[in-house]
């Protein structure tokens, strides 16, 4: 019997068939962060194969542009992407779920996908795309950004050139700023040529490769329009069905290793690199407090006036409010008073 299941193995795995994928990605290489939860995924998914099911990462730019990783896997050209799904709003708002204005922070909003039916519902709509989801990593909450100018009030908003993507440019377009959606590759450029007047990107470890200190010294916080934002593996739906199970349990369970992964090490690296920021002479500066109730007001506003119109979005919206307030009622309990002691301790 022993002899048997020693000789069964090799046997079955010899069965599976060669499978290569092409992996096309959002982001450039020098995002070492996020772009490396894509090389995660594949790594594990050819170890967990024994090198059968073979999926090769390319940086944003080089099969397609960054901003159109998805409509490349929804055309078929690339079997699966790695990117972030509000930068297809212009398709259908009810994309915007990654990242919402005033939205779930990451541990609420990967709880609301991967227990809460969030997965579920945000499938039952990709499906129209021709795509299945799985998520691929959050950043933690975001920095509000690189400003040449101090921003001290609402006023301050008026006339602002941001790059800022997805409905957080929605917001910012209606306190009277300017939004432009750049891709990461450009964002250095037109900061320091002064096409734009501020930028947002992620968080102090991808800012400070980006350079953004050395053009623009008011660096503010927080981003209220990514409070969790979270990236997906965007996968080909007829691809995926020709995979064997076993090829499509590895790829799942891959990318809840690449999703652990991601914020684990946004949360190492980002204390570390806002330190050194700081030491360059990078001013810390918050949001102010009108500008963040006016942004709160504006946001809620856009969610009713699209759920109004669009039945995608007003079917996910729901269920993802009404998760977030749950979550928030309990967060604010135990989560956040342990928090704010800790912080404020000596």
């Amino acid at each position: 019997a022993g002899a048997s299941v020693s000789l069964a193995a090799p046997a079955i795995a010899q069965s599976q068939p060669i499978v290569k994928w092409r992996m096309t990605s959002s982001f450039p290489k020098s995002l070492d962060t996020i772009y490396n939860s894509a090389d995660i995924l594949a790594n594990r998914v050819r170890e967990l194969t024994g090198g059968k099911f073979d999926i090769r990462v390319f940086p944003g730019g080089e099969i397609v542009p960054a901003g159109q990783a998805l409509d490349a896997v929804q055309a078929g050209t690339v079997e699966c992407c790695h990117t972030i799904s509000n930068y297809y709003n212009g398709k259908n708002k009810a994309f915007a779920f990654s990242a919402i204005p005033f939205g779930m922070n990451t541990r609420q909003a990967t709880a609301w996908l991967y227990q809460g039916g969030g997965n579920e519902l945000l499938n039952e709509f990709y499906a129209k795309y021709n795509v299945i989801s799985f998520l691929g990593g959050g950043t933690g909450a975001q920095m509000a950004g690189w400003y040449r100018k101090e921003l001290k009030s609402l006023e301050d908003m008026k006339g602002l050139k941001m790059r800022i993507a997805g409905l957080g440019g929605e917001v910012f377009a209606a306190m009277g700023a300017i939004p432009q959606q750049i891709p990461a590759g450009d964002t250095y450029a037109a900061l320091e040529k002064g096409a734009i007047d501020a930028v947002e990107w992620i968080g102090p470890y991808d800012d400070e490769k980006l350079g953004f200190d050395r053009v623009a010294k008011n660096y503010y916080y927080p981003a209220f329009w990514e409070p969790g934002p979270f990236s997906h593996f965007f996968v080909n739906k007829d691809e995926w069905a020709k995979l064997p199970k076993e090829y499509q349990s590895a790829f799942e369970v891959a990318s809840y290793e690449a999703a652990a992964k991601m914020i684990a090490a946004y949360d190492t690296k980002n204390p570390a690199a806002l330190a050194r920021l700081l030491q360059k002479g990078v001013k810390l500066q918050k949001f102010p407090d009108e500008v963040m109730q006016a942004g709160y007001k504006v946001a809620f506003q856009i969610y009713n006036d699209e759920a109004a119109k669009n039945p995608d979005f007003k079917k996910i919206f729901t269920e993802y409010d009404k998760f977030r307030r749950t979550s928030n009622a309990w967060f604010s309990v135990a989560e956040m008073n342990i928090d704010r002691f800790l912080q404020t301790a000596k």
